[in-house]
């Protein structure tokens, strides 16, 4: 096999797979339903389709990186908001 001199050598170290891209649809899909990310990383169907360490790179990718910055900005706001509803919350 040749490398076209123009194609770097290791890019597919930097390729995702169709598998890994439906898991990550998946998984924001289920989130946006109102599962949360340890709920759906812990589905059979996530588990039965990725080992610990494809687990590991999906919730490095910046969709699910959003997602769950989204999640944390919506869990301050409602903090901010109902103060009260936060500290019970975490007795």
């Amino acid at each position: 096999m040749r490398v076209s001199p123009n194609r770097n050598p290791f890019s597919f170290l930097f390729v995702s797979s169709k598998r890994e891209r439906y898991l990550a649809e998946y998984v924001v899909r289920e989130c946006t339903r109102g599962r949360s990310l340890d709920e759906v990383l812990a589905d059979p169907y996530v588990r039965n389709r990725s080992t610990a360490e494809e687990r590991a790179r999906l919730i490095e990718r910046p969709e699910i990186v959003e997602m769950i910055g989204d999640g944390v900005v919506e869990d301050m706001r409602r903090m901010l908001v109902h103060p009260e509803a936060a500290a019970g919350a975490r007795r």
